[in-house]
């Protein structure tokens, strides 16, 4: 068994939060930090972060705290950020084209390598070198070419149908941007992200905070 399969998922979404902040630190030269500034940054109680990173052999000296570009690495490890990912986006609208363009991917080494849509107006056209292609192409060119992680951005009538295609292609990561939350079957990961959602309960605590300061 895996040494990290039992960790609980909550701390593994906290860890790209460190990676993110550890970044910023070095990028303005910082070289040590500790679970206290971390909290600071974070949001995160020192203790938290203490526990989190203990659960992977903690990182840090008692009386130093932590390197911060040796803590990065390892997180980045942990993360799998230390290898390189091929990505496609199905559904090349708005959505799609956005993500394609997101800085993000070319900061880490994760390559949009192709967009696929049935729109025709859009064939041929390309973002950051990524070429459109027609959905119909899309299993052959799966066949050929080994991807990690697929991106879906079609619309909530359809994104079933392309998860599955993509699954009996053999992709086993899915970010999903539809607004559906998709039934995979045992051994496919999909990360589901609802815009509206995150919306909704920023709306819940705007009309709260409104009401409190009444």
């Amino acid at each position: 068994m895996n040494k990290h399969e039992k960790i609980s998922p909550a701390v593994i979404r906290r860890l790209p939060k460190y990676y993110r902040y550890l970044g910023e630190l070095n990028k303005v030269g910082i070289n040590k930090t500790s679970s206290r500034e971390l909290s600071e940054m974070t949001g995160f109680s020192a203790s938290q972060i203490r526990q989190d990173l203990n659960n992977f052999g903690g990182f840090g000296q008692q009386g130093f705290g932590y390197d911060v570009g040796n803590l990065r690495n390892e997180i980045g490890k942990i993360l799998g950020l230390d290898k390189k990912y091929k990505i496609i986006i199905v559904g090349a609208g708005n959505i799609g084209q956005a993500i394609a363009n997101y800085t993000g991917f070319y900061e880490a080494d994760y390559e949009v390598v192709a967009l696929f849509d049935k729109n025709p107006k859009l064939k041929g056209f390309s973002i950051k070198d990524a070429l459109i292609l027609d959905s119909d192409n899309m299993e052959e060119f799966l066949k050929n070419e080994h991807i990690d992680i697929a991106v879906i951005c079609t619309p909530k009538s359809v994104s079933q149908q392309v998860a599955e295609q993509l699954v009996r292609c053999g992709i086993k990561a899915i970010w999903n941007f539809a607004p559906k939350d998709l039934k995979m079957p045992e051994g496919v990961y999909v990360e589901n992200v609802h815009l509206n959602e995150s919306l909704f309960s920023l709306t819940y605590y705007y009309n709260k905070m409104k009401k409190e300061s009444e």
